[in-house]
């Protein structure tokens, strides 16, 4: 499947703005299962200086800063990605959680030395007897990882609440757990936080998922999102994506921007603004299939 993506990031100032720096993370990804055959971005006004390289973790970066006044910033991001993703080995062959644990700490075969880190706290993810707790209903003994992922998947989305009202950026995976409601954000640094605490190499994904209206209403332009989802290691069947805010593996609607431990390493857009006053906030965002 192709898709167009349109990302339109807008932020108007109450006062004109003496200067910003962002960091932008919004081309698409190309690994196994996609292809971005194309990517444009436009930053208005136009900036003062501007830099692409690639992250740590091998996402697109662009960065850029304006040195003059401007009461508004407009950031139009443009793709042609296409999407095939193989179909996932069956999750019961993968190998037992407990085996899967031990060889992220004995193997040392690229793929896993790459996975390890994935293991560890990060800045929005801390490990804890709690979240380790309610995994651990889930992985049994002997527990082939990618069924017991699976598992995890579908509870989350069974017992957890969408509500985008009821969590910020520093919500912590405790505060989620308490509240048990939150968006994609939350709910993946929730999975991410159990099966680190399992020992399990998980990393958070972000990128955009293809919605569809509701029975008898038209699309609307810009009603698409942002998304988040995980990714769980296997050693013996790769990296295979989970996305427990609609309790289903990734497939053919999930458009992949990037990876890293946690929303800290692949936010889309950031950064920090001289002057301005209070700002107000406008996002659109258009996954059309070709």
């Amino acid at each position: 499947m192709k898709y167009r993506v349109r990302h339109r990031t807008e932020y108007l100032y109450a006062t004109p703005a003496d200067a910003c720096h962002n960091v932008l993370r919004l081309t698409p990804r190309t690994f196994d299962g996609q292809t971005c055959l194309e990517h444009r971005l436009e930053v208005d006004p136009a900036p003062t200086t501007l830099h692409d390289y690639p992250d740590y973790f091998g996402n697109q970066v662009r960065s850029f800063a304006i040195y003059a006044p401007h009461a508004q910033l407009t950031i139009a991001s443009e793709s042609l990605v296409e999407v095939a993703r193989t179909e996932a080995a069956a999750l019961d062959d993968s190998e037992p959680w407990e085996e899967a644990a031990r060889l992220l700490r004995t193997t040392n075969d690229a793929a896993t030395v790459d996975a390890l880190e994935y293991i560890f706290d990060s800045p929005y993810i801390r490990v804890s007897e709690r979240l380790r707790e309610m995994a651990a209903s889930h992985f049994e003994d002997k527990a082939p990882i990618l069924s017991a992922a699976f598992a995890l998947t579908r509870m989350i989305y069974e017992e957890f609440q969408f509500d985008s009202t009821a969590t910020t950026i520093d919500t912590s995976t405790e505060d989620v757990l308490d509240r048990r409601r939150g968006v994609c954000q939350d709910f993946a640094h929730l999975q991410i936080g159990c099966l680190r605490s399992l020992g399990l190499a998980c990393r958070y994904v972000s990128g955009y998922l293809r919605t569809d209206p509701a029975p008898g209403h038209a699309r609307l332009e810009g009603a698409d999102a942002s998304h988040a989802w995980v990714s769980v290691y296997s050693p013996r069947q790769g990296w295979v994506d989970f996305d427990p805010t609609n309790g289903c593996l990734a497939d053919e609607r999930h458009i992949t921007i990037g990876w890293g431990r946690d929303f800290h390493d692949i936010s889309p857009v950031k950064g920090v603004v001289l002057g301005g006053g209070k700002s107000q906030l406008q996002v659109a965002v258009d996954v059309l299939p070709i």
